[in-house]
């Protein structure tokens, strides 16, 4: 029904986010000269919008899967859940099915962040040992 508002709702934060820290990022680049015998790290930023990507992809093929079922028409009030008067069953569907695909696309980024970590960290101290 519109169980893909919810990863679209933090999509939208976390690329509000994203642009913020970005912002922040370059700024604090300006102001610091890294050193050429650093192992560059993947920014913060960069990191965040892996999880962008992967919950706007996931909200664009859900509503276009709701759309394509006739859920999601184009005429106000654009569900049919709400036109129907299931509007109970849509924000039961969004609490259950809607946040639950939220946290996980959420919980395989934190994986990958934290492997990427790891990557980082072995390349940094594989670095070290040679020098």
């Amino acid at each position: 029904m519109a169980c893909f508002l919810v990863p679209a709702s933090e999509a939208v934060v976390t690329t509000v986010a994203q642009k913020i820290i970005e912002s922040k990022e370059k700024k604090d680049n300006v102001q610091e000269n890294e050193s050429v015998n650093e192992i560059p790290k993947v920014r913060f930023s960069e990191k965040l919008s892996w999880l962008n990507k992967m919950l706007w992809g996931g909200s664009a093929l859900l509503a276009f899967e709701h759309v394509w079922h006739g859920e999601v028409i184009p005429t106000a009030p654009f569900l049919t859940a709400v036109q129907n008067g299931e509007t109970a069953d849509m924000l039961a569907e969004m609490g259950t099915a809607g946040v639950g695909m939220a946290v996980l696309v959420t919980l395989v980024w934190g994986g990958m962040v934290a492997a990427s970590g790891v990557i980082e960290r072995r390349k940094e101290n594989s670095v070290k040992e040679e020098a």
